[in-house]
């Protein structure tokens, strides 16, 4: 049991560069098994053609690290209509009958980040309402942490992958660095029953082992319930899917970004109270693999051999997950797939015991 009681937050920083690794070939026959792999019209390095770029800044004038880029008309004209195809594909499975009334606003670029992301603005023409995407260059840990959030949390999420570009949605939500500075402290907050998500979250992190965790890499979702309000935290970025080798890069409350949430923890909650709610967590994404235990184990198959991470990283975790778990079998793995497997059974051990089902 992971302890928020104590003072835990710490100025953890992960790795600057994580390479990109590949999506071999068995990986890319699962993505077009379920859906996720088709062919794109335009790619992400066809993005990079624009001719120059202008600072984006927010309603406050304040700097947002996105740029906005532009196109000469030709180039413009065949993005335009490529982007809004991508768009029907990801939200209306390819059916074009929708797009005459798509247009796309805006293509935003961010140099800040590992992943250095397009983020596209696609407006209704008739209402402009509009929405986002996002294309980035694919990369096989991304994907294993995209699709194990669709399997493993209570966010189902949807991508798409072709060759070098990787297409995802926009996950709607305050960022938790905002979220602090902004909206922890209204009157009308609920401290508890935002702990409480916390102490979820950080167990939904740990059991399927989501590093880089700080705020800004995840969102709050606030939604009005009987005479009060619930909290739902969600990831955002999954370019550091078990690529550490340091334990607590797993652990969102290590980082001192997301201090005011351990210390709301901290304040609302006892160490029984956080023990149940891990507990709840743990019990959830158990019922998880139990209803979708054919894909995971096919999945696993297919990450126990892949290479996502240096052989250094894998044996420090390996070490350090064995030293906590006082099990010496975490120390047999020798990929980053093989140790999320382990994990998944030492953490859940308990929880699929009651569900009558393992992950086998």
């Amino acid at each position: 049991m992971i302890d928020l009681t104590a003072n835990d937050a710490k100025p953890l920083r992960p790795s600057r560069k994580k390479p990109f690794f590949p999506v071999k070939e068995e990986l890319n026959d699962y993505l077009i098994k379920h859906g996720r792999a088709i062919n794109l019209p335009c790619g992400y390095n066809d993005l990079f053609r624009f001719n120059y770029a202008v600072p984006l800044r927010d309603k406050a004038g304040n700097d947002t690290y996105w740029e906005t880029v532009s196109y000469d008309s030709r180039e413009w004209d065949y993005l335009r209509e490529s982007l809004v195809r991508i768009y029907a594909a990801l939200k209306t499975e390819g059916d074009l009958s929708f797009t005459e009334q798509l247009d796309v606003a805006r293509i935003d670029f961010c140099g800040f980040g590992n992943s250095q992301p397009f983020r596209i603005r696609i407006v209704n023409k008739f209402n402009d309402n509009y929405d986002h995407y996002y294309i980035k260059p694919i990369d096989a840990s991304r994907v294993y942490g995209l699709e194990l959030e669709h399997l493993l949390s209570p966010n189902r999420i949807t991508f798409l992958a072709n060759k070098d570009t990787l297409v995802e949605e926009h996950i709607p939500g305050i960022p938790g660095d905002v979220f602090i500075e902004q909206h922890m402290h209204k009157p009308d907050a609920n401290p508890i029953r935002l702990a409480k998500e916390f102490v979820k979250f950080n167990e939904r992190c740990f059991v399927r082992l989501l590093g880089d965790m700080r705020a800004y890499n995840f969102i709050v979702n606030i939604t009005p319930d009987i005479e009060d309000v619930q909290y739902r935290i969600r990831a955002i970025d999954f370019d550091q899917q078990s690529y550490e080798g340091r334990r607590n890069l797993y652990l969102p409350q290590f980082f001192k970004e997301n201090f005011p949430f351990v210390q709301t923890a901290q304040k609302y909650l006892n160490k029984s109270s956080i023990a149940q709610y891990q507990a709840e967590e743990r019990t959830l994404i158990a019922f998880r693999i139990k209803s979708s235990r054919a894909r995971i184990k096919e999945l696993l198959d297919i990450l126990r051999d892949d290479i996502i991470a240096p052989d250094h990283k894998v044996k420090q975790l390996s070490e350090e997950l064995a030293e906590y778990f006082n099990q010496p079998t975490f120390l047999r793995c020798t990929t980053m797939g093989q140790l999320i497997e382990s994990q998944l059974k030492q953490t859940l051990r308990k929880s699929q015991l009651l569900t009558s089902q393992g992950i086998y």
